[in-house]
């Protein structure tokens, strides 16, 4: 058995162009298929088919388009005020010199030309592989949604009904579960992104409404986003506040905003159905990070609470959903909501 998970941990990894896109696609159409559905009902399968990839597409290039826009920003707001962030430079500069921290060697012993054009050449490939990943999606999604019926049918009729009403109902529960994962995340991801605007206007810090729309996107990678959510904003904070006490009750407050929303509004929101233990949580998301980079960091808890609701279908396997922390009154009424 352990052989078998390094096995397939290493394909995993090896064949990440093949297995990630899969993966992605359906985590969109267990998004997705509800529309479909409910279009299908009033409208011929191919035209119901047609809209639900035109809303998805629309929607992606909407995200894109603001995640350009807000970095974007951020990024021309650094050029025209770069004599602040280089006097900030030159102080921090000073100071790591003055305990003996010599940063002129460092940064002239890693940063060259040479680190600049390999990290252009870096950022044009991801480009690139991010143009091919999203087309492979784009078909598998095409071809999945066309053959969801014909699968649950599939499923239906193997001649095993124990397994096939396993995949069945798994597939149905992991489904559900996850539009209310994503439709909690993403509640919960706008709340952050207001609170941070919020407190960004009012402390004037400049670019409030990018810094908003940064935490509200960073905060679909549970742990890892908003930690990053935090530093960005306390990095900028330093070049436009005179004092070190200001910088960190922005990071305090930025942190604590973050505390409230992920640690006691979001469970209660969520409930026990999506209830995953932290530390399976954090493992997750560095786990699939480090498989699939950062697609396998958005969906690393998805595919967990897949693993999970699976798990919890079968009494074999139903101690490891326990474990992971799904209850398993949650997951039976789940199975009976799916079967009916």
């Amino acid at each position: 058995m352990i052989i078998a998970i390094i096995l397939a941990v290493a394909a995993l990894s090896t064949a990440s162009s093949v297995f990630a896109p899969v993966a992605f696609a359906l985590f969109i159409i267990a998004l997705i298929w509800p529309l479909q559905q409910m279009l299908q009902g009033i409208l011929p399968r191919l035209l119901a088919l047609a809209i639900s990839l035109f809303v998805m597409v629309v929607a992606f290039v909407a995200f894109g388009s603001l995640i350009a826009w807000a970095f974007g920003r951020v990024g021309r707001w650094i050029v025209s005020d770069i004599g602040r962030f280089q006097a900030f430079y030159e102080q921090v500069t000073l100071w790591l010199e003055g305990h003996g921290i010599a940063v002129a060697s460092v940064w002239s012993e890693n940063f060259s030309t040479a680190w600049i054009l390999r990290m252009v050449q870096t950022i044009s490939g991801r480009l690139n592989s991010t143009m091919s990943f999203w087309l492979v999606v784009l078909v598998y999604v095409l071809l999945g949604l066309l053959e969801v019926e014909d699968f649950g049918r599939k499923l239906r009729g193997l001649r095993n009904r124990t397994v096939g009403e396993l995949l069945l109902d798994g597939s149905i529960a992991t489904a559900a579960k996850i539009r209310r994962y994503m439709l909690v995340r993403t509640l919960m991801s706008v709340i952050t992104g207001l609170l941070v605007w919020a407190f960004a206007r009012s402390v004037g810090l400049p670019l409030a409404a990018e810094w908003g729309f940064i935490a509200f996107l960073l905060n679909y990678v549970p742990f890892m986003g908003p930690l990053v959510a935090t530093v960005f904003p306390t990095l900028f904070a330093m070049t436009q506040f005179g004092s070190w006490q200001a910088v960190i009750a922005v990071f305090a407050c930025l942190n604590l905003i973050q505390f409230i929303v992920g640690s006691y509004i979001e469970p209660r929101v969520a409930g026990n159905a999506l209830a995953i233990s932290p530390a399976s949580v954090l493992f997750s998301v560095f786990f699939w990070t480090y498989l699939w980079g950062v697609f396998g960091a958005f969906i690393g808890v998805p595919i967990t609470i897949a693993l999970i609701t699976f798990c919890a279908l079968h009494p074999s396997s139903r101690w490891l959903a326990e474990l992971l922390g799904a209850p398993q009154k949650n997951d039976v009424a789940l199975e009976g909501a799916g079967r009916a």
